[in-house]
């Protein structure tokens, strides 16, 4: 059995509020975001979500994951799987902290696991990390490119 996990943060000049404002407009996520390109409904703990996903290799696929929490604000983070659970896992999540001078950290992760783990690792390393590392900045760019223009 596989694992490997993988955590990026970027700092957002922005409140928490602002931050979750755009994060949490899922509809819009085709107007920016370079690799989460649709989230069919809005989350709810418990049930199932159709994600479109554009990797930056340009594999595109549609995911079902379930929600597992969603803490308006601060927090939404889903399981991923591949056929049977232990087969390929994946815990996906975003997370938001607020910085003592008024900025966000906003914090993208996901922990891997199952027994194809070791054999998806450069695409994991690779492709998987890449965007997730491309929509933290798009999203920085669009909270901060908002605020600055007040809309």
């Amino acid at each position: 059995m596989g694992k490997i996990d993988i955590e990026l943060e970027i700092t957002i000049n922005a409140t928490m509020v602002d931050v979750w404002a755009v994060f949490s407009d899922f509809k819009a996520y085709s107007d920016w975001s370079p690799t989460l390109h649709f989230i069919a409904s809005a989350p709810e703990v418990g049930k199932k979500v159709a994600v479109l996903l554009h990797q930056p290799d340009g594999k595109k696929m549609t995911m079902h994951p379930k929600v597992l929490r969603l803490s308006a604000g601060k927090e939404l983070r889903w399981l991923g799987r591949v056929f049977l659970p232990g087969i390929f896992d994946g815990e996906h999540y975003f997370i938001l902290k607020p910085n003592a001078d008024g900025t966000t950290q906003f914090i993208q992760g996901e922990n891997f696991n199952g027994i194809l783990v070791p054999f998806l690792k450069k695409m994991i390393l690779g492709p998987t990390r890449e965007g997730f590392e491309a929509f933290n900045i798009a999203l920085k760019k669009r909270v901060e490119d908002r605020k600055n223009t007040g809309l």
